[in-house]
């Protein structure tokens, strides 16, 4: 099986690609995927308006950084000056791609007629395409949703529109933006928007096992498949589907020492990223994620009470510290680093 494909001029290094998701594919979540083998992890959403007006929240969304194998940059927004805009700067910051959000099912997206509410607009939806890709020489790509609703399923026609606006792939998620995320994504449905164009199909929705890999791929006909909330947790996801899909290698989840690695090393370029204190609130979700995905302790009743405890600690030696307790694992190392990095104080006290 192949084990990349292209999109316009990028070579796409493998075919199994992270979604961008709000307050999850930050850069330090993007740096740790890609050096754990994910080839593609996108930008959170950045709202194309508030990215012109250099709003530093929104700036720190849009943050390229090293060690990504290339820099996806998502943009949301329903004025097509401001999305060209949009799309101008991320060029300038070093995108590879720039990727337009028609498929956010969020009522405050939907409510102010961006995301999959584009959907209901297709005439709007193709002068935001038309504008973005005149405003950039980078590949511009869509994800989108099957439609609004079931009344109107139109990924299909949106996709067509799209490719002749020079839209170099799409990405559909398998349910309309009325189903939100309940019920099951219908990768059967993705075979018509494959049917419709010639460009490259991406099916997303509800994949997170191998066996739910070939699936997807197999129903849709897609030429890739994106992930989502199976991530959570798990940021090596990508990288033992890839392998999976090239050779049938089906590989071990990481083992406690490797995975505390793991979780202490995001939490450091996570604290690194944005500060001491508003670092490790923002971590604070994936840790949860972290506790509940891994093995340990058996109980998941245990599980969510240990969450619940290591999530309310606001110190990031306390946080391995508990971590190591409850994995089982040596932690004097990442204790050492963690006081070098944010507690002078206390590195200075070992040392004497």
């Amino acid at each position: 099986m192949s084990t990349g494909f292209l999109i316009g001029d990028v070579t796409i290094p493998g075919r199994v690609l992270m979604a961008p998701m709000t307050g999850i594919t930050d850069l330090p979540f993007r740096q740790l995927a890609c050096r754990l083998g994910a080839a593609y992890v996108a930008t959170e959403m950045v709202a194309s308006a508030e990215l012109a007006r250099g709003r530093p929240d929104v700036m720190r969304r849009a943050a390229v950084g090293d060690g990504l194998p290339l820099t996806v940059i998502q943009l949301v927004g329903r004025d097509p000056a401001a999305m060209a805009q949009g799309a101008r700067m991320a060029e300038a910051a070093g995108a590879d791609i720039v990727d337009l959000n028609f498929g956010c099912p969020a009522k405050e997206v939907t409510g102010s007629a961006s995301g999959s509410a584009l959907m209901r607009t297709p005439d709007l939806a193709g002068r935001i395409m038309a504008a973005v890709v005149a405003a950039t020489s980078r590949p511009v790509t869509v994800k989108m949703r099957l439609g609004w609703d079931d009344a109107s399923r139109n990924a299909a026609e949106l996709a067509a529109r799209a490719e002749d606006l020079g839209v170099k792939a799409v990405t559909v998620h398998g349910r309309t933006r009325q189903q939100f995320y309940t019920g099951h994504a219908d990768w059967d449905a993705i075979a018509a928007v494959k049917t419709a164009v010639g460009i490259p199909v991406i099916v997303n929705g509800d994949i997170i096992t191998a066996d739910q890999a070939r699936e997807a791929l197999q129903k849709s006909g897609a030429d890739a498949l994106m992930l989502g909330r199976g991530v959570y947790g798990r940021p090596w996801l990508a990288a033992h589907l890839e392998r999976a899909l090239r050779d049938g290698t089906v590989l071990t989840e990481p083992g406690a020492a490797e995975r505390f690695d793991i979780v202490v090393d995001h939490m450091r370029a996570s604290i690194a990223f944005y500060g001491p204190g508003l670092g490790l609130k923002m971590f604070r979700k994936h840790l949860g994620w972290y506790v509940e995905q891994a093995p340990w302790p058996a109980s998941a009743d245990d599980r969510r009470a240990a969450k619940g405890q290591i999530c309310r600690l606001d110190d990031p030696e306390a946080v391995v510290r508990v971590l190591a307790d409850l994995w089982h694992v040596p932690a004097t190392q990442h204790l050492r680093n963690v006081a070098v990095e944010f507690s002078p104080q206390v590195a200075e006290a070992a040392s004497t």
